[in-house]
């Protein structure tokens, strides 16, 4: 739910929306006046871009679309629940593979897929040794431009990369 929170400053919606947690997973639940309320972390985070007026965010295209859902189902499923090193360091080396030609996770647009997947790998990151930042120089590049993004970061701390190194090629 802090989460949510982040992601409402982040959008520019008021705070003010109370969230529930639902299991043990404690997966987020908001409660609409209307109707049944909605369940899970992607599912409410579609619903604070549609209310901020900002489905752009979503993708453009059919295309773009897929892809935004793809990776908020790659961090619910995969970044969500993993429990080990071993399962960190495959996320991580899954992204920077992907993120090689890539500035956004989808292509060139900025969409809620980075937004999800900086919060949900900000405590990764934070805990990375310079050396780690390097091996998964895409990843750090990727995350450095999204914590530097307006409105993203908001009280979460900033992790700091060597500048130099992520933008010229390590021979």
């Amino acid at each position: 739910a802090a989460e949510l929170s982040l992601l409402e400053g982040t959008l520019g919606l008021r705070n003010g929306t109370k969230y529930g947690a639902q299991g043990e997973r404690q997966i987020p639940v908001l409660q609409t006046n209307n109707g049944p309320g909605l369940t899970g972390l992607i599912t409410i985070a579609a619903h604070l871009v549609k209310q901020a007026k900002k489905e752009q965010l979503l993708g453009s295209t059919a295309e773009e679309k897929a892809v935004v859902q793809q990776w908020l189902e790659y961090r619910v499923t995969r970044v969500d629940r993993c429990s080990s090193k071993e399962d960190t360091r495959t996320i991580l080396k899954d992204l920077n593979t992907y993120l090689e030609d890539k500035v956004y996770l989808a292509g060139n647009s900025f969409t809620l897929a980075d937004i999800l997947m900086y919060y949900g790998l900000h405590h990764v990151m934070v805990d990375l040794t310079v050396q780690e930042k390097e091996k998964y120089l895409n990843v750090s590049r990727w995350f450095n431009h999204i914590q530097h993004y307006p409105g993203v970061r908001q009280q979460l701390s900033n992790v700091v990369f060597i500048k130099n190194r992520l933008y010229t090629n390590a021979h």
